[in-house]
């Protein structure tokens, strides 16, 4: 005897089929016993002044006028650089110097960023306050050109006797 050429999948996908047809000519019913209000009127939604979606149109008195002059398209221009060139600054929080490489902590963002010597300009050690670039590396961003920051010299105000109110107080 033959094996049955319908399985049981074939007749489950032909019930399935046919539900579903019976289910869309059931609607069609409903539709047509309940006409809705197809109206264009009805189908139309309108944007308020704050970009949400209304089926009331806008007060005309409402309505702000815009000059197309004004508007400007494009990218924007981009300003002069920074007097420090993207240079960031941060304090060493490990350095493992047999090694060769550690982490400093950028004082902006307060994100923690590798360090290796290969990127390093000078010597730096842990604690030490250092100037950095950026750039990104295969697990996120490498500090580069790293050299330590120097506080910059204040200047020394010198005392002058050329005041003559210091002058009048002494007599």
């Amino acid at each position: 005897m033959g094996k049955s050429q319908e399985t049981w999948n074939k007749k489950e996908k032909e019930n399935k089929k046919k539900k579903k047809k019976e289910d869309k000519a059931k609607l069609k019913e409903e539709r047509k016993a309940n006409p809705g209000s197809s109206a264009f009127e009805d189908m139309l939604m309108y944007v308020d002044e704050n970009g949400n979606l209304s089926s009331t149109p806008p007060d005309p008195l409402k309505r702000k006028k815009i000059i197309a002059e004004n508007i400007a398209l494009g990218v924007p221009t981009r300003e002069e650089a920074d007097e420090n060139d993207g240079l960031r600054s941060g304090t060493v929080t490990f350095f493992d110097s047999s090694k060769g490489y550690g982490f400093i902590k950028c004082q902006d963002s307060q994100e923690s960023i590798f360090t290796h010597i290969n990127g390093h300009l000078e010597e730096i050690k842990e604690g030490n306050k250092v100037l950095f670039k950026t750039e990104k590396g295969p697990k996120g961003l490498n500090a580069i050109e790293v050299k330590q920051d120097k506080p910059k010299p204040k200047p020394v105000i010198e005392a002058s006797t050329e005041n003559p109110e210091e002058e009048k107080i002494e007599e």
